[in-house]
């Protein structure tokens, strides 16, 4: 069975490649969810991390730091030829000592990380690291891997992504012409998908356009939404039509 990665690395992707052909990227918007922020199993992730060497704890990725003016890659297991911890995972304390953060003061975790806090545990400290700090979700990773942009939306802005839109009409269609049986959920489903017209996908596209120039300029949702009705209602030449500022940013 088809994982949601394998699917978007094996199936999207070059369905994609193959309509357009070599030389186009795509730009593929990716919700802001608790499954499409998951991460590799060895991704640089400090949670799965134990604060000493060895033991049941992930094997992550080979990761980096800045000493200075140089980039310093750090290995995140013990080499082979280790004398205590032969091939296991190094644990919190030894990346921070051998980064030169490691003060004896510190803990594992605080039970409630302060806001402003810095170094205040090991794994603010780590989590507060570029590499980690940094670290792509595999949605992110599978996509700019084939050599295409990932854009993940902010949490809880639904308004920016307008296939949202789409797939609520597309349920709509499939609850309106349901037997209940799933025979009849294959036949409908393309149905569905090609009911809905490409004129109202640009219309929905200009409309999270709109939005995202409501918020560049700094207005609230309540704000932000007042501005986008008041330009739905006027009319307009071409809804296809992306403003200059934004498509700068894709230059």
């Amino acid at each position: 069975m088809l994982t949601k990665y394998s699917q978007l690395r094996d199936k999207i992707i070059p369905a994609f490649e193959k309509a357009h052909g070599p030389g186009y990227q795509a730009l593929i918007l990716v919700d802001n969810s608790q499954g499409h922020c998951a991460y590799a199993e060895d991704a640089l992730v400090v949670s799965r991390m134990n604060f000493r060497p060895g033991g049941k704890q992930a094997r992550l990725c080979d990761d980096w730091f800045n000493d200075g003016d140089m980039k310093v890659v750090q290995k995140m297991i013990f080499p082979p030829d280790h004398p205590e911890f032969l091939n296991q995972p190094k644990g919190m304390k030894q990346v921070l000592v051998e980064r030169g953060l490691w003060e004896n003061r510190l803990h594992m975790q605080c039970k409630a990380c302060p806001e402003d806090a810095l170094d205040c545990c090991a794994k603010r400290i780590l989590e507060r690291q570029p590499d980690f700090k940094n670290q792509k979700s595999l949605v992110q990773e599978v996509i700019e891997e084939a050599g295409h942009i990932c854009l993940v939306l902010p949490k809880f802005h639904c308004e920016l992504n307008f296939i949202e839109y789409f797939w609520g009409l597309v349920k709509r269609y499939l609850r309106v012409n349901c037997d209940y049986t799933f025979s009849t959920l294959q036949r409908n489903m393309p149905l569905a998908l090609a009911s809905v017209n490409k004129i109202l996908i640009w219309k929905w596209q200009n409309r999270m356009i709109q939005w995202t120039e409501a918020y560049r300029d700094g207005l609230a949702v309540k704000e932000a939404q007042m501005r986008v009705q008041a330009f739905s209602s006027k009319k307009y030449t071409s809804h296809r039509r992306i403003p200059d500022r934004i498509a700068a940013a894709f230059d």
